[in-house]
């Protein structure tokens, strides 16, 4: 395994950061959409505690998910092909006139 130049080393660190941040941003606006209600209207005891709970869980996720997307798009090595599957920004021509 060849090892990575500090260029890649930092740009990783840089992805990683970026992950962890857009992550907690995404968990943070999803945990507060869900538990926004039980802090705007007189609920239940039971469905506030339901609505946070549900709001933490999802919150949870949320920030997993998003760390793991972010992270599964950069690639490894400088010399590494895009995972199969995966399109360029631009559309291919399929015809002769286009």
């Amino acid at each position: 395994m060849p090892r990575r130049s500090q260029v890649e080393r930092d740009a990783m660190t840089v992805e990683i950061g970026y992950a962890f941040v857009s992550g907690a941003l995404v968990a943070a606006a999803t945990f507060t959409g869900v538990s926004l209600p039980a802090l705007l209207l007189a609920l239940p005891a039971g469905v506030e505690r339901g609505l946070f709970l549900a709001g933490a869980v999802l919150g949870a996720s949320a920030f997993t998910v998003r760390v793991v997307h972010v992270l599964w798009r950069f690639p490894r090595s400088a010399g590494e092909q895009p995972l199969p599957g995966r399109r360029s920004g631009r559309p291919e021509r399929t015809r002769q006139d286009s």
